[in-house]
């Protein structure tokens, strides 16, 4: 078997909510386990959703969690660069390559033309895709002239690229937590691989970026789940092998359907990223587990129990111990429902297995504390009256 190599690729549009902190944290353990790497890439493509600020907020997560890749934008690796937006080059030699094969086509529809056909659509109470059905009728390099596409193309005409989905056949896919099942290509459209600026949508860059890079096991959400057949059709298009799939499922809010959102965390008091965010367009600030005084191994030991069990059903795992017990196939297909308390449960265990003299430059860290002067060992006297009371040192102490 080939190295186990996995990525964690998230796009900078924001804080890294609790769920892709999860998803960094199983393939970190899943490749630590194996004896494999972790990659972190930036898939930054979508230049109109970039945030100032969040990819060294994404990284400085990773890193206060103890999640520290093997390969990034920062640390380097034998597969540079690590941001999607300087990769380019990679991309459009592979565009070309799509382009001789009889799985994507030119499509010139524009905007305007697409919104509208949408409308007529809408009219009759029916749902517009551009897929098998439609895309005969539409301006493409499939219904056009040969000679009046070329003639485009030298008038620089906008243009996207479109996956030409096969027609009628039914795909058999492996997910490793979800098992087998069939999908038919009838019932999926013809997906942008490449937008009119010339870069690739996430569905084309990262299958290339995976390829590039030797990705052995994609772990991701389920949200990518109705993907996955358009994305093993682009490995047999390019004529690759295609890494395994598990798709993880979703971190449910404390009540009710659906899931965890910030709205959630806003409503129930509690964060839903690791790291306080500063938004640069609104200046306002989303807490952080760091600022709310958790201890990252608490967080940590907590978010790995949302969705996986580890054997005899303990819970105080320290990071060695996860890494040994790591499985793929023991993780969860019903999505785990998130409690306040029981992140808390989780602090307060770790702060009570510190020692006093561990508690105390944390305490003494504290601009309340600074403004007694108090003596070290009038704090470390506090301290052991609190302790076993104590879930937060910033709170109790």
């Amino acid at each position: 078997m080939s190295k186990v190599r996995v990525r964690f690729a998230p796009s900078p549009t924001g804080p890294l909510h609790l769920g892709g902190v999860r998803t960094a944290l199983y393939d970190y353990l899943f490749a630590k386990n194996k004896g494999g790497d972790f990659v972190l890439r930036i898939e930054d493509t979508d230049t109109t959703r970039y945030v100032e600020g969040a990819e060294d907020y994404i990284m400085e997560a990773l890193e206060w969690c103890g999640i520290i890749p093997d390969e990034s934008p920062k640390h380097g690796g034998p597969y540079a660069p690590y941001r999607q937006s300087e990769r380019r080059a990679i991309y459009n030699q592979y565009t070309e390559q799509i382009l001789k094969t009889d799985y994507a086509y030119i499509a010139f529809d524009t905007p305007e033309e697409l919104e509208s056909i949408r409308k007529e659509y809408e009219a009759k109470g029916e749902v517009f895709a551009y897929n098998n059905y439609t895309r005969n009728r539409l301006r493409n390099s499939l219904t056009l002239p040969e000679e009046e596409v070329k003639k485009l193309l030298a008038e620089n005409t906008p243009y996207v690229v479109r996956f030409k989905m096969p027609v009628d056949r039914i795909l058999t896919l492996e997910d490793i937590i979800r098992g087998t099942f069939s999908v038919n290509t009838n019932t999926l459209d013809d997906k942008v691989l490449v937008k009119n600026d010339g870069m690739p949508t996430y569905h084309f860059a990262n299958i290339i970026d995976d390829h590039e890079m030797k990705i052995s096991h994609v772990i991701r959400g389920e949200e990518w789940l109705p993907s996955l057949g358009l994305h093993i059709l682009l490995y047999e298009a390019m004529g690759w092998e295609a890494p395994q799939f598990a798709h993880l499922s979703l971190i449910l809010k404390p009540e009710g359907k659906g899931k965890l959102s910030k709205r959630d965390g806003d409503k129930f008091g509690f964060p839903v990223f690791p790291l306080n965010f500063t938004d640069p367009a609104t200046g306002s600030v989303s807490k952080g587990y760091r600022e709310e005084g958790y201890f990252p191994e608490a967080f940590i030991n907590f978010l790995t129990l949302l969705g996986w069990s580890p054997s005899e059903d303990k819970e105080i795992l320290s990071l060695e111990e996860m890494i040994q017990e790591f499985d793929l196939y023991k993780v969860h297909k019903a999505g785990a429902r998130f409690s306040k308390e029981k992140a808390e449960w989780f602090n307060q265990q770790y702060l009570q297995k510190k020692t006093n003299e561990e508690l105390l430059p944390l305490l003494k860290d504290l601009s309340e504390v600074q403004a007694t002067n108090l003596s070290d060992e009038t704090l470390l006297t506090i301290i052991s009256l609190m302790k076993e009371r104590a879930t937060f040192v910033k709170r109790y102490l």
